[in-house]
């Protein structure tokens, strides 16, 4: 059984309804079922009635953590950072990281390698209004750099700093100028292969 923690962070606010991420999130309950060999836990910070100790023991127990957000402002939604500043402070020494590294005797190296969640994995899903295109031009407004290798890298370091491991992202384009119900279903299908590309659970039951 492998143990999953979906960070959900989709949220109502000004012309967003976080309705495409609440239903990822549900794509996930069909995924990681106890038949498909999963055990799920799901926090939504949106909702901002998580309990802090709480969520330290989430990560603790994960042997992967999800998160799915909206970009907003090209970051995180602010209730997905202050879950990060909240959760990941009070995790200090808790099991999530010791220190930021480093040692009396060479302070100038190894910074960033005080993490204790090395033997556990993280992925993320992002929407997007920005088309596909606009990370792959290099004339476009991302200048060719890719979302997790530019808008992402700091969150990417983030998780890094407390020892998880990368797996590869999914990022879904234009969903809201040009957002549909068939293109929602071809997200759809493309997550599941995604997931059962990662997981190896091509038998899976969804």
């Amino acid at each position: 059984m492998q143990n999953i923690l979906i960070i959900n962070a989709g949220m109502k606010f000004a012309h967003s309804g976080g309705q495409l991420n609440e239903t990822i999130t549900s794509w996930d309950r069909s995924f990681f079922n106890t038949e498909n060999g999963f055990a799920l836990r799901i926090t939504e910070t949106g909702d901002r009635d998580y309990a802090i100790e709480e969520e330290i023991e989430k990560f603790l127990w994960a042997d992967t953590i999800i998160y799915h957000f909206p970009i907003w402002w090209m970051y995180i939604p602010f209730s997905l950072k202050e879950y990060i500043d909240r959760v990941f402070t009070a995790g200090h020494r808790k099991g999530m990281y010791y220190s930021d590294g480093r040692k009396a005797d060479n302070p100038t190296r190894n910074y960033g390698t005080g993490g204790l969640l090395q033997d556990k994995h993280y992925m993320v899903t992002t929407t997007w209004n920005a088309p596909e295109d606009a990370f792959i031009i290099p004339e476009e407004f991302f200048h060719g750099r890719s979302v997790d290798d530019g808008v992402l890298f700091p969150f990417h370091r983030m998780n890094a700093f407390c020892g998880l491991q990368q797996m590869p992202s999914k990022h879904f384009h234009d969903v809201e100028k040009n957002g549909s119900a068939e293109l929602v279903e071809k997200f759809k299908q493309e997550y599941l292969l995604h997931l059962v590309s990662i997981f190896k659970k091509e038998d899976v039951i969804v």
